[in-house]
Parts: structure tokens; C-alpha cells; sequence
């Protein structure tokens, strides 16, 4: 098994000064390290009862289509307003400073689907929240969320009401 948390580059000051910006794409980089994030993530899931695996723009994108692949479930987008062809449902949901919108085309989601919420990382837990409001009034019942990584500081779990489950944690750093 590969240790994540050496996969995962670290930027200081990204994208303002005092943030350290984990990033991802030298774990995607390696096929050994992304393989078994997705592997991870099967092991976990494969039990449960899951109709689709929703992924958050865009890094969700990235972990949640495999995962549904593998799983053998559908994948549907979160999408940032505007990025959808079709018609969409949305939301909109509280940043540090202002508001942003999700939106989910209005076929997306069969009411009473057991969905899987997926993204890159928790960090303040809106842009979740937020997506998991739009899935809920959707008509999607929320199984989990799944996370590469959560900054444990930021605290977003308290936002989320759902089993959270996290591959590498990042404390005080």
C-alpha cells in the first residue's frame, strides 16, 4: 500500500499567502498512488448500498468517475453555475467572503437513489454542504462522502451529516 501523504506536494502561500495548498496532481501522477486511492475507496464502499456516485467539480471529477467505474455505479457532476448544457437545478451555498452555486442537471438524480458524495478534500465543508443540499433536494439520499484528504483544522465535518470517510489527514500545518 502506498503511504498518500508522501504522494501529495504541498504549496505554501496558494493561492494567497498563509495557505498551504495540497495538491494533487503528484499523486495522480503516479498510477501505482492513484490505483490505490480508487482501490481504497472501492474496499470501503463496495458493501453498501449505492445507486450513483456524484463528484464535485473538478478534482471530484477526477477520484469519483473511477470509483463509479469500478463499483460499477453511475457518476454525475457537480458542476459550478453556468458549466451544464442542460437544465439544472442549484443551490447556493456560503464562502468565507460571498457565495457560490452548484448546480446538477434536473435528470441527474432518481428520486430515492443512495448516492455517494465525492471530492479531492474537506476543507471548510461548504462547497459539500452545499452540493449535498442540491443531491438532497434532488431527491438522493446521501450514503457517505468521500474525501482524499480533509484539513482536520478547518473543521468542515461539522457541516457534513453524513459518515465521512478520509484517506490522509493534514493537521496544524
Amino acid at each position: 500500500m502506498v503511504d498518500l501523504k508522501l504522494k501529495i506536494r504541498t504549496i505554501p502561500d496558494f493561492p494567497k499567502p498563509g495557505i498551504q495548498f495540497r495538491d494533487i496532481t503528484t499523486l495522480l501522477a503516479d498510477p501505482q498512488a492513484f490505483n490505490d486511492v480508487v482501490e481504497r475507496f472501492v474496499k470501503r464502499y463496495q458493501d453498501e448500498q449505492i445507486d450513483l456516485v456524484v463528484g464535485i467539480e473538478s478534482r471530484g471529477f477526477i477520484i469519483g468517475a473511477p470509483l463509479a467505474l469500478r463499483l460499477g455505479k453511475g457518476f454525475i457532476p457537480v458542476r459550478k453555475e453556468g458549466k451544464l448544457p442542460g437544465p439544472t437545478h442549484g443551490v447556493e451555498y456560503d464562502l468565507e467572503y460571498g457565495t457560490d452555486r452548484v448546480e446538477v442537471h434536473q435528470d441527474a438524480i432518481p428520486p430515492g437513489s443512495r448516492v455517494l458524495m465525492v471530492d479531492d478534500l474537506l476543507a471548510t465543508g461548504g462547497t459539500m454542504e452545499g452540493s449535498s443540499r442540491l443531491i438532497e433536494q434532488e431527491g438522493g439520499i446521501i450514503v457517505g462522502y468521500a474525501f482524499v484528504i480533509e484539513l482536520v483544522d478547518l473543521k468542515g465535518r461539522k457541516k457534513l451529516d453524513h459518515p465521512i470517510f478520509s484517506l490522509v489527514t493534514f493537521e496544524g500545518e
